[in-house]
């Protein structure tokens, strides 16, 4: 009995973390497609294109169109040599999203306890506890579920960066395979979103070590060059497209906030402050307040005690600052001659959003807590291993049980709690219904459906990607400008209607759909369609010119005479949510 309350004593927190996230498996596992998932950006974008290109056989093809947009590039899609991607090339698309999402936690912590057990040393047995309960809240974070892995894994590149610097073991074999880990690094991350912004930071600290060490990092400058061309290779498709591709994209023409310098500056600190979008960090609730306190107190005791010079060495101070450059970045991408500038000298970023850089920020306010723990834990005074240990955990279930868009869990347990508590359906769609395959598939049966070109009304085109329907609408945000000027034609009576739709599609145009004529969001996501006006503003000559053979809507046209459609099919099935009108062109 001795022995077990020693155990539960020292090791609370891996019970705790084991509980914790076999609670989450439990739910996923109970549920499947029953879970809540979070739609926008992820179910109406990368899981039906993966869904599409697996379906057509087309993850490792070239030089074909995948048919959605009327047949865009399979380029212009995800690479197949991704680890996330691997997942939906392997298994069916509900458990390659939940697999993602496995591995996401799984580099969240193992990352930070890598990264924690270098840099501490033989103190690392006495502080596994804060850097663990850090590290999963570091991996439950809710973000954008196609770059999880991207988002958690950052910690493991710091930690073969670093090997790399303060090498000096004599064993030429360790160092390769340092540098054969920064490789294939690019399996794990994302270039667009992270890849970019690292390679930068490594640039930077290049030139800082040069300065501080006075010598040259030569084997920092080649780690740099090996992780530039891991991007390249596992990214191959990405750089074609990017570098040699002589179609203009959507990407030339769109339009993003114009700011002021003061209204940049503000923007850097709501980036700062608060979690920027696709990733909710919940570092506002703990971490922030616990850094600022933090920062306040460390400094002023190496002032106090005549050690200046350590401000500049402590950790906590370095990551504090790159997170204000992070966040400055992000809001000087809103200044116009900042934007325009990086335009100006590198071409090839027109329409890139450096902006992005303040996805770096969750990695940096999580080691900002293991840190601030870490210290507590070594000062070992006034119950400050105490306090450590409430704010890793607070920081834990603030991250998981907080509503934050990509929360699933959260959702999941909300909703099916609804349904159980009230005995009715939420306003939301699980996973099965959004999708509602068998309505579709008996859709497809009907029609003897052999990959005619359709639309959408009232839906995310998504869903008949998913379900297998060749679409002339579609959610890509890069694909040929031409195309968008088509489709411009299509919707121009819906249009010139609605000032705000206008603006939407032409300043940014990723969401190629149909529309009525008011200002209404057609594409619903709910249980109810939520839009009133259900006329189809189309036209329907230059949609034919598409050779558009059906539009499958949620809402029954009320000017389908108008538009020369004869009545429409119809289809329910008991486990959709969904009536669907078919109308053939």
């Amino acid at each position: 009995m001795k022995n077990s309350r020693s155990n539960l004593k020292d090791y609370w927190y891996i019970y705790l973390i084991a509980v914790l996230l076999f609670s989450q498996a439990l739910l996923f596992l109970i549920f499947r497609g029953d879970s809540y998932i979070q739609v926008h950006d992820n179910l109406d974008l990368f899981v039906p294109h993966f869904t599409a290109l697996k379906n057509n056989g087309l993850w490792y093809a070239h030089n074909v169109d995948i048919p959605i947009l009327h047949g865009v590039p399979r380029d212009l899609f995800g690479t197949e040599l991704s680890l996330y991607n691997l997942m939906f090339i392997l298994f069916p698309p509900l458990f390659a999203y939940f697999c993602g999402y496995a591995l996401k936690v799984f580099f969240g912590i193992f990352s930070v306890y890598i990264l924690a057990k270098d840099v501490c040393g033989k103190d690392f047995d006495k502080l596994r506890a804060p850097i663990l309960l850090s590290g999963c809240a570091y991996g439950l974070i809710p973000v954008f579920p196609a770059y999880g892995i991207a988002f958690t894994s950052i910690p493991l590149i710091i930690f073969l960066l670093r090997r790399i610097y303060l090498y000096d073991d004599k064993k030429v074999k360790k160092l390769i395979l340092l540098y054969l880990g920064v490789f294939g690094y690019p399996f794990l991350s994302y270039f667009s979103y992270h890849g970019f912004f690292i390679l930068a930071w490594v640039c930077i600290s290049f030139i800082v070590l040069w300065i501080k060490d006075k010598k040259f990092p030569l084997r920092l400058l080649i780690a740099l060059i090996v992780l530039a061309l891991g991007y390249v290779c596992f990214e191959y498709r990405l750089f074609k497209e990017m570098l040699f591709s002589d179609t203009v994209t959507i990407r030339t023409v769109m339009v993003h906030d114009s700011l002021s310098l003061g209204g940049s500056l503000k923007a850097a600190l709501t980036a700062f402050c608060n979690p920027a979008f696709h990733e909710q960090d919940c570092h506002g609730f703990v971490i922030l307040p616990l850094t600022v306190i933090a920062l306040f107190i460390v400094n002023i005791r190496y002032i106090r005690n005549g050690k200046k010079e350590q401000i500049l060495k402590d950790p906590l101070n370095l990551i504090f600052i790159a997170l204000l450059i992070n966040s400055l970045i992000y809001g000087l991408y809103f200044y116009r001659p900042v934007y325009s500038l990086v335009e100006k000298l590198i071409p090839q970023l027109e329409g890139f959003n450096f902006g992005r850089t303040s996805f770096l920020n969750p990695c940096l306010w999580y080691l900002e807590l293991a840190v601030i723990c870490i210290k507590l834990y070594r000062f070992n005074k006034l119950n400050s291993k105490r306090w450590a240990n409430i704010a890793a955990v607070a920081a834990l279930l603030i991250t998981m049980f907080m509503p934050q868009m990509y929360n699933d869990f959260y959702y999941t347990v909300y909703n099916q709690a609804y349904r159980l508590l009230k005995h009715k359906e939420t306003t939301y769609l699980n996973y099965n219904e959004f999708y509602s395959k068998e309505l579709f598939d008996t859709i497809k049966k009907d029609l003897d459906y052999n990959g005619e070109w359709s639309a959408a009304f009232g839906l995310h085109p998504g869903i008949l990607d998913y379900n297998g329907f060749s679409t002339v609408d579609g959610y890509l945000g890069m694909y040929s400008l031409a195309y968008k000027e088509k489709w411009n034609e299509v919707i121009a009576p819906a249009l010139s209607g609605s000032p705000s739709l206008a603006q939407y599609f032409n300043d940014w145009g990723a969401r190629v759909c149909l529309y009525s004529g008011s200002d209404e969001n057609t594409f619903s996501h709910l249980r109810e369609v939520g839009f009133t006006d259900h006329r189809l503003m189309v036209n329907i000559s230059a949609l034919r010119d598409l050779n558009c053979r059906y539009i499958l809507s949620r809402v029954e046209l009320t000017n389908a005479a108008e538009l020369g459609l004869a009545a429409p099919l119809v289809y329910t099935d008991a486990h959709s949510p969904y009536t669907i009108y078919v109308y053939s062109l």
